[in-house]
């Protein structure tokens, strides 16, 4: 996936945040939302709660490969588990803000209507697994990692596509820097 654009040199290669929320419906008719893909500069945007989006921001970027997408579940393993949440930042508030700025269209965002299954398997750990009854049979179903790496591949599959002509916009007014063009 091209990751760089001439109005992002100097920048840090773009990475994605992959958080699910509680589900809405953005229109009538609609299939819910309720996972969202943004790219990292979104969380310097100034209607995001700070300083906690920048310090998520510099924990989402550190060591990461351009065109990556790191879900929140995977920040909070790399935190002990969710333990160095509080001296990061409120993730809850952030991804909340996040969600706005999406529906108000003030930031570009890959929106989801994931299975339950699927976004189980996002919001655990990159090496938990998620236990599901299966109807048919009665048999209790494990996923693990290898499941949860399938998920990823197939929304980076939809990502890839939606930024083959241009990255996502992370908005107006970002932290320390102006945003790019749209």
């Amino acid at each position: 996936m091209t990751q760089t654009h001439s109005d992002d040199q100097g920048r840090a290669p773009t990475v994605y945040l992959l958080f699910a929320h509680e589900p809405y419906y953005p229109g009538p008719g609609t299939t819910e939302i309720n996972t969202t893909v943004v790219a990292a500069g979104t969380l310097l945007h100034h209607c995001v709660r700070q300083p906690d989006g920048a310090r998520i921001h510099d924990l989402l970027i550190h060591g990461r490969r351009p065109g990556e997408i790191i879900p929140l579940s995977t920040l909070t393993h790399e935190l002990d588990g969710g333990a160095g949440w509080p001296r990061v930042g409120d993730w809850e508030r952030v991804t909340t803000d996040l969600v706005h700025l999406v529906r108000q269209g003030d930031c570009d965002a890959l929106s989801l209507g994931l299975p339950d299954l699927a976004r189980a398997l996002l919001c655990a750990g990159p090496y938990s697994q998620v236990r599901a009854i299966d109807a048919a049979s009665g048999q209790t179903m494990v996923y693990g990692a290898a499941e949860r790496a399938t998920v990823l591949a197939d929304v980076d599959k939809f990502l890839a596509a939606l930024v083959a002509e241009r990255d996502l916009w992370p908005g107006e007014g970002l932290l320390g820097d102006a945003a790019p063009p749209r």
